[in-house]
């Protein structure tokens, strides 16, 4: 009957139609949604990038102790 591009045609005419007012808002939000993810995932890779260079990790220092599975076996 209806293929799959018919129906993605028809659903954004209906939500053109029915959304019309609020279309530029949405677009708006999606614009800022986007330069926020852009500006965060940058952030995110630079974080990466500058704590793989800088911090080789941290060391703790300690002493092991007996465990349970020691003592069961005596």
């Amino acid at each position: 009957m209806f293929g799959l591009s018919e129906l993605g045609v028809i659903l954004l005419v209906v939500v053109v139609v029915l959304g019309i007012k609020k279309l530029p808002e949405l677009t708006r939000s999606a614009g800022k949604a986007a330069r926020i993810f852009k500006s965060e995932a940058k952030a995110l890779k630079g974080q990466d990038e500058r704590g793989a260079t800088s911090d080789p990790g941290r060391v703790i220092s300690g002493t092991v102790t007996g465990r349970d599975d020691d003592a069961r076996q005596t």
